[in-house]
């Protein structure tokens, strides 16, 4: 049901839900990739997950009658597939070979910063307490850089910044553009993600050299149906219905749940320079979301 026909405390609910989605089951999906990249290619993997995950929503929702999205709304689903999901999902997929899970999480905590600084393409100001928040930001994405995670790949450090800055793109356009209604947006900008990271994988030559693991099925299908049917879908309904820095403010929690999760089941260690890290780029997205707060 559209928002406008809930009760105001139906839509509290379930933006609430929404919001909880992203907070504790995307913190939890990088501990999943880790897991997935040591049993299937990088981008392989990647594609499976949208392919599975969108063609199930696309099927449910053609099933319940919902039409075909318009030329245009596939090019534009398109267009936001590419920037969230092969440019930023695909590159934390491919980098996470390489870096722990938690740091990778850490450096895609960067994404409410390039969110403020893309959304002045469309006009947007962003006040002195919001560049003092990106500034401290950007210090900490520095601090980061200094840790032995980073400093160990530095393939795998611009791979995770580059898809950060490709998600924040992503998510501010996304209000721009012609999508498809509802929750054929997230099932039509996976489709198309799956198809062009399925692509890439051919053109690398990627080889699944031996069949996966048990555990690289589980991670599998928890991406599919917890990362992607249903925290996905969650982030597309709050980019429709809340600002995009509040839609990035996951990044909040997602980098404590990933770092705990990573040290708990991946014996994964995070040193001084990444912990300080940590709380200065929580910092500084704390302090860009406080002024949104407030003028709402």
């Amino acid at each position: 049901r559209p928002m406008s026909a809930l009760s105001p405390v139906a839509a509290r609910w379930r933006l609430l839900a929404a919001f909880a989605a992203l907070y504790l089951i995307w913190g939890s999906t990088y501990l999943a990739i880790r897991i997935g990249v040591a049993s299937w290619p990088p981008l392989l993997m990647a594609a499976a997950r949208f392919l599975l995950a969108g063609g199930a929503l696309y099927a449910w929702l053609r099933w319940r009658g919902t039409p075909l999205p318009s030329r245009g709304e596939w090019a534009g689903a398109a267009r936001i597939g590419f920037l969230l999901l092969v440019c930023g999902n695909g590159c934390v997929t491919i980098a996470e070979q390489w870096v722990a899970s938690g740091v990778a999480a850490l450096g895609v905590a960067t994404v409410p910063l390039f969110t403020l600084l893309f959304a002045r393409m469309w006009g947007q100001h962003n006040t002195r307490l919001e560049w003092a928040g990106i500034l401290l930001g950007f210090a900490g994405m520095v601090l980061l850089n200094l840790g032995h995670n980073m400093q160990a790949s530095p393939l795998g450090a611009g791979l995770i910044l580059f898809a950060a800055a490709a998600w924040a793109l992503g998510s501010v356009w996304a209000r721009y553009l012609q999508l498809p209604p509802g929750a054929m947006a997230p099932a039509a900008e996976m489709l198309c993600a799956g198809v062009m990271l399925l692509l890439l994988s051919v053109l690398t030559g990627e080889r699944l050299e031996t069949p996966p693991t048990l555990q690289g099925w589980l991670a599998l299908l928890y991406l599919v149906v917890f990362g992607s049917l249903i925290a996905f879908s969650a982030y597309q309904f709050l980019l429709r219905h809340v600002r995009p820095a509040a839609a990035t403010s996951y990044a909040y929690v997602n980098p404590v749940v990933a770092v705990l999760l990573g040290m708990l089941f991946a014996d994964e260690m995070i040193g001084q320079a990444e912990w300080l890290a940590m709380g200065v780029i929580v910092a500084a997205v704390v302090l860009i979301g406080l002024p949104r707060r407030r003028r709402g």
